[in-house]
């Protein structure tokens, strides 16, 4: 296996027991952590787990472009569950407690999804097909006025079958689209509650509205879509938020965290612990570890400050999201040789020895690792090392000279770039000092502008030239085994691909990769998109991203999940031990 992702199967633990995470241990390994409690409105004392995140909460809907750089999936994996979610390997597992969904005979692929009969929501309305057909008008692109992140796997869907209010529908694909990620669609936190956009959009009947194309119908239903679930700490409207998983939102506020309680109406097994508080990046997470409130960490290595973790079990391991620049195609970055004016004074094998993470530790205790190298390729694919190695070396030191002869091709002698990310962030921060120090003597500026009220988005709006996060610019937990999310975030029309970038041939490469698994397609054309891409530099890959995951003395069946769900994939187990 190639440098740039040798760290995939290792871990490096920084205090307490050593954990060692690897391929399927991920699944099976059990760490404790510890517990706070809550009280009810009677006084009684109710066990109560803190899990603190490295990401804002600011919208129920994960799927929108805000939700998907957001730490919705996160937060609310077992609040609005699907037919699967990802798991510690990073692949769909199948989430039997919502139904199934089962491949039928036929020319195109037709997937026949069933929920499960006793499946509600919260609020005592059932779970319909009409939630799939929400879903699918919502993210197909089809209908321009939803604001969906990506339409990845759902554009290719040509129907969806479904009769309003049933508990089955069938989904056909178009002819010659056999999406080869089909298990990852309709997944936790992708599927929302019909009946309430319904009823807020005035439109009695999603389904019909859908199979009529009816756009006025469906502009008031995007309208709540993209913007009715927006959540700020303070009064919620919970009519608004139903859950049809083991757990429902309580609350929201600043001095009380994120408040999950146990769905009452929920049809599997009860949660083992009955309510969790969610710190997003907002709160003071060291102050909340310090008071007690804290007994779950999962976060970007360094991303959060002064975390005194003693007593915790910690352990470092790389995680499914690439740490990488995102490059606007805009202003200097309009031509690709301001772009590679930028990628050249990059100290990217510095970086990532840096920041990265290895397999082991070094004698100094030292985590390092080498550069990524591809952005198409999944890391366990049969293919990656043969495309790292066939596409590597690229902007791997500061080549000042390279640097300003590139910037002189835009009609610069100098040059001031804009790198933005969600703060505070220590480690970020040392990421692009670094970066500035290395790129000042070709001429070029480089400021940091974090803020906590970072998006992504401001590099679509102008407000800075560079994204510096994970993949598809997620600001936290991010990425999958599959390289889905990571290839639609550079097709042109893809809203989480955030810098505008468009390459006709880069679209239609994406388009191939996501139907053919053979290994000499895979092969040709993902080796032919990273020669493109290095060209056009619309990111630029670093490492890995080291996640620290932390668990105190206390709960059971608290395990690492270094993908886009985060450790509370299974928060729904955690159990309490004093």
């Amino acid at each position: 296996m190639p440098a740039s992702h040798s760290t995939r199967r290792g871990a490096h633990t920084r205090r307490g027991r050593i954990t060692a995470v690897s391929g399927a241990g991920l699944l099976a390994t059990v760490v404790l952590a510890g517990s706070l409690v809550g009280c009810s409105e009677e006084g009684e004392q109710i066990p109560s787990i803190g899990y603190a995140i490295d990401n804002t909460v600011t919208t129920y809907n994960a799927n929108s472009v805000a939700g998907a750089v957001s730490g919705a999936r996160q937060a609310f994996a077992r609040v609005l569950p699907g037919f699967n979610y990802t798991g510690p390997e990073g692949g769909p597992v199948a989430d039997t407690d919502i139904g199934t969904a089962n491949a039928m005979p036929g020319d195109a692929l037709t997937i026949q999804y069933k929920l499960n009969p006793n499946s509600v929501y919260s609020d005592g309305v059932p779970m319909s097909c009409d939630d799939l057909v929400l879903t699918w008008a919502a993210n197909s692109g089809r209908f321009p006025m939803f604001d969906a992140a990506s339409t990845a796997g759902y554009s290719d869907i040509d129907r969806v079958d479904c009769q309003t209010g049933a508990k089955d529908a069938v989904v056909t694909f178009k002819a010659g689209r056999t999406v080869t990620d089909w298990k990852s669609l309709f997944d936790a936190t992708s599927m929302m509650p019909a009946h309430v956009v319904a009823s807020a959009a005035g439109v009695p009947d999603i389904v019909a509205a859908v199979q009529n194309s009816d756009a006025d119908a469906l502009t008031r239903v995007a309208d709540f879509w993209n913007d009715g679930w927006t959540m700020a700490p303070g009064d919620l409207d919970l009519a608004k938020f139903p859950a049809s998983g083991p757990y429902k939102v309580e609350s929201f506020s600043e001095d009380e965290g994120l408040v999950l309680v146990a769905n009452d109406r929920w049809w599997g097994n009860r949660p083992a612990t009955s309510r969790i508080v969610v710190w997003p990046k907002s709160s003071d997470v060291s102050a909340r570890i310090g008071d007690g409130s804290v007994e779950v960490v999962d976060v970007a290595a360094g991303s959060a400050p002064d975390l005194d973790l003693g007593g915790f079990d910690v352990t470092e391991v790389p995680s499914r999201s690439v740490e990488q620049f995102v490059l606007s195609t805009s202003g200097l970055f309009e031509n690709a040789a301001g772009r590679r004016a930028f990628a050249a004074c990059l100290p990217r094998e510095e970086l990532a020895s840096k920041f990265g993470i290895a397999t082991e530790p070094d004698e100094a205790g030292a985590a390092s690792g080498g550069p990524v190298d591809t952005r198409v390729t999944a890391p366990d694919s049969l293919v990656h090392e043969s495309v790292a190695g066939a596409v590597g070396g690229r902007y791997e030191t500061a080549d000042t000279a390279a640097a300003a002869d590139a910037l002189a091709d835009t009609g610069n002698t100098s040059a001031t770039v804009r790198v933005g990310y969600l703060g505070p962030n220590p480690r970020r921060a040392e990421i692009v000092a670094a970066v500035a120090a290395a790129c000042a003597p070709a001429g070029i500026t480089v400021q940091d502008v974090a803020s906590p009220e970072f998006t992504p988005s401001m590099l679509r709006e102008g407000q800075v030239d560079v994204v510096l996060a994970g993949t598809a610019a997620a600001p936290g937990a991010a990425g999958t085994a599959a390289a889905t999310t990571a290839m639609y975030a550079l097709r042109s029309g893809i809203r989480s691909n955030f810098g505008d970038y468009s390459n006709g041939r880069v679209d239609q490469i994406v388009d191939q990769l996501a139907v053919d698994s053979s290994t000499a397609t895979q092969l040709s054309l993902s080796t032919e998109a990273e020669n493109i891409l290095w060209s056009d530099v619309p990111t630029v890959p670093l490492f890995d991203q080291p996640r620290t995951v932390a668990f105190a003395t206390g709960l059971q069946a608290g395990a690492i999940n270094p993908t886009r769900s985060g450790a509370g994939w299974n928060m729904d187990r955690w159990v309490l031990r004093r």
